[in-house]
């Protein structure tokens, strides 16, 4: 109980936090609005995970991308090539999982989060919720009879300490005035008078005290009753929030658990299945036949002189190809180029600056200025330079061989040719350098 008239009986009490005492019961209340709160930061929690997936998803989908079309231009070929291949295959599926997660979480987890909570607590036009002020009035209402009969107990306490505190002090005057001879005898009477006052007077403090103790020992119970029912109606509100929380914690769990999603497994089963069916064998075999000793050869041999036939040279032939020109440079004219006859450089060598083996090399290539490509026939290069439109650069672009140009963002240039079936055009600088560009870094001016 609060009050008394010493120091320390206040100290103790005015420390005490329990729930019984006179207005703890603001902590409960307030366990409703922070249940709210939680709500928004449950919410923001799964919105940025969200974002996280999202992001995760786009990194995959970009990286793929860009490496499928490294490995696809790149000197990689057969079924190993296809393997290869899986990998990015495996990217772009597992980004569209992720691209689910985060789906479901923004329009399952959040939306059910969000739509509870406006079903769960409702505004007041003057502010707060209404199940908070319901609360507050509940427990206001069960702790007003109490709390009146404890302000009674306190009023009588004080007035009985009070009281023992005069009749102390009358008694220590009554007991020295015995040792003084100045004292008169109609004084000692007085106090002495005094003193029995006192001591009446504290004893009907005493019993006033006693009754309104007793009288506050009768109201307890139904106090008791009162504030713990109002108590059992927030801890059923907070029990539906608690359980809710963990229902949609479970929710968010099984949306991030790809583990549990078919469509993961099925997604790695299908790399192993595409990875361990590429044949080495195969694809050697394959180069033998396009590229090796397997080659078909129409060896020399005699021929009778025929005035009718007229033969063709080498050089002829490789005019009549058409636009082919050499394995560093763009294929035009043939529209069944080999997978290791791709005019790109290979992923390895873009990444590396590394030239991979000898089809590859410096040495088959000739400069821009020369007049014949490896092939014997005229430099692409060499041709009218006023013709083509104006294009600006959108990225920057480090040419890795001498056929290929290099420029910065922002740069213009002229496109002499339009984008090839592997994605690369002929241009000239405004310096006059002609070479080979990749379509997707410029724009149209």
């Amino acid at each position: 109980m609060s009050g008394g008239y010493d120091e320390t009986a206040s100290q103790q009490e005015e420390t005490s936090d329990s729930f019984w005492e006179v207005g703890n019961y603001k902590r409960t209340v307030k366990r409703i609005d922070d249940g709210h709160r939680l709500c928004n930061d449950l919410m923001n929690c799964i919105q940025e995970r969200a974002k996280i997936e999202k992001a995760y998803a786009q990194q995959l989908t970009d990286w793929s991308k860009r490496w499928r079309q490294l490995v696809e231009k790149g000197p990689q070929y057969g079924t190993v090539e296809r393997a290869w291949l899986g990998v990015m295959a495996e990217a772009e599926k597992v980004s569209e999982l992720h691209q689910e997660v985060k789906n479901s979480l923004i329009n399952e987890d959040f939306e059910k989060v969000k739509n509870w909570q406006k079903d769960s607590y409702h505004k007041q036009m003057m502010g707060g919720f209404k199940e908070t002020k319901e609360a507050e009035e509940g427990f206001k209402k069960a702790q007003k009879p109490w709390a009146k009969k404890l302000k009674e107990l306190e009023t009588a306490k004080k007035s009985y300490h009070m009281a023992c505190k005069e009749e102390k002090l009358a008694s220590s005057r009554e007991a020295n005035s015995k040792g003084e001879a100045s004292v008169t005898a109609d004084q000692q009477k007085k106090l002495q008078e005094k003193v029995e006052k006192c001591k009446q007077d504290s004893q009907k403090a005493k019993e006033k005290y006693e009754k309104a103790l007793d009288e506050l020992g009768k109201c307890t119970p139904q106090y008791m009753e009162n504030m713990e029912q109002v108590f059992g109606q927030c801890q059923q509100f907070e029990e539906k929030r608690l359980a809710f929380v963990r229902e949609v914690l479970l929710d968010v769990k099984r949306h991030l658990n790809l583990t549990e999603n078919q469509s993961y497994s099925t997604v790695y089963r299908d790399l192993e299945r595409t990875i361990t069916t590429a044949s080495p064998l195969e694809d050697l075999k394959w180069f033998s036949s396009n590229h090796g000793p397997a080659m078909h050869m129409n060896w020399p041999q005699f021929e009778e002189y025929n005035p009718d036939f007229h033969s063709i040279t080498k050089k002829e032939k490789s005019k009549k190809v058409g636009d082919g020109i050499t394995l560093t440079n763009v294929s035009h004219g043939v529209n069944h180029v080999q997978t290791g006859d791709r005019g790109s450089v290979s992923s390895y060598e873009k990444n590396q600056a590394y030239t991979a083996s000898t089809e590859w090399s410096d040495e088959d290539q000739t400069a821009p200025n020369s007049g014949n490509d490896t092939n014997g026939g005229t430099n692409p290069f060499d041709e009218d330079e006023v013709k083509g439109v104006r294009v600006r650069a959108l990225y920057d672009y480090e040419g890795q061989e001498q056929d290929e140009l290099t420029f910065r963002a922002g740069d213009e240039l002229t496109k002499l040719e339009d984008e090839d079936e592997q994605g690369w055009c002929k241009g000239r600088l405004d310096n006059g350098q002609q070479g080979l560009y990749p379509a997707n870094y410029v724009e149209l001016i």
